[in-house]
């Protein structure tokens, strides 16, 4: 399993490096997430979720749309984040590039939070004291940490394990115990330290198996699950197998409005603060943690 694991990781690591140079301004942002995502697939893996690339104040689970034309701006802050799994075990990683070359302490103050983190862990640690870390780390540079996202452990086919890591100090007794598999991700911000949904969602995943009454949603419910299992999948992932927009629109709806799907609104900072992100999955260890997406 940890093979596995690792081989994930890896892949994702070389991802990320990869698709970083692909950051420039007047950049598309579906090329970058179509090429990311080719990469992926070439290195003998599939995506864990549709990459991520979230710009200034969006924080997270923005992909672009089949037919956007929305580009890279000159002094964007971009958040780049990839996932991989191998058979359903999963790397998690992510970055920061700020192309104003204004914003260094606010991407550094989430590398650094990481670094903390990192540092904190090992078997029997207090998920609430390793929230204190990136907490204090953060606004040790003077911005804060945005409190209701969090890191999150990993399982086969599970993006969120059910064990959250906190970007503050929140007093949770909750132990990490050897060989868990986690994802740590602090974001830092210069706005109000919150993150609200917005109504615009490109982003959902299976999640149960119901009765539903349009033939088009069956049929997507069954390949969805056939698919991607519990991961996150993109809607544009889908248009090769569904030809009509309009339907597969329509039985998104009604499987999200049932609950089969569930569906992941883009996060943007509620004080329309800029966002950093830095992110690595490590396993734990007795003593220490070790870092799998390297």
């Amino acid at each position: 399993m940890i093979e596995k694991y690792e081989r994930a990781c890896k892949i994702a690591f070389e991802v990320l490096q990869e698709t970083k140079l692909l950051i420039k301004p007047g950049a598309k942002l579906l090329e970058i997430a179509e090429a990311a995502e080719a990469k992926i697939r070439e290195k003998g893996a599939k995506p864990a979720f549709p990459v991520n690339i979230s710009i200034n104040e969006v924080a997270a689970h923005f992909t672009p749309e089949d037919d956007s034309t929305a580009v890279i701006g000159e002094k964007d802050i971009v958040k780049l984040d990839v996932g991989v799994h191998v058979d359903g075990f999963i790397g998690d990683n992510a970055l920061t590039v700020d192309l104003s070359n204004e914003n260094g302490k606010l991407v550094e103050a989430a590398e650094k939070a990481l670094d903390a983190a990192i540092c904190t862990i090992h078997s029997g640690v207090k998920i609430g004291d390793v929230g204190a870390e990136v907490e204090t780390a953060i606004k040790g540079y003077g911005f804060k940490p945005i409190e209701n996202l969090t890191g999150h452990s990993l399982g086969e086919y599970e993006l969120h394990a059910g064990v959250e890591i906190p970007n503050i100090g929140n007093k949770d007794p909750t132990q990490l115990s050897e060989g868990m598999v986690i994802a740590i991700e602090p974001f830092a911000t210069n706005g109000e330290g919150r993150v609200s949904e917005s109504p615009d969602v490109e982003i959902f995943s299976f999640f149960e198996k119901i009765p539903v009454r349009m033939r088009e949603s069956r049929r997507l419910l069954n390949y969805t699950e056939e698919n991607f299992h519990t991961l996150p999948f993109a809607e544009r992932w889908l248009y090769k197998d569904f030809r009509s927009k309009l339907l597969l629109h329509a039985a998104l709806k009604e499987l999200v409005f049932s609950a089969a799907l569930k569906q992941y609104p883009i996060l943007k900072e509620s004080g329309k603060g800029l966002v950093s992100q830095a992110e690595v999955t490590v396993v734990v260890e007795k003593d220490a943690a070790r870092v799998l997406t390297k």
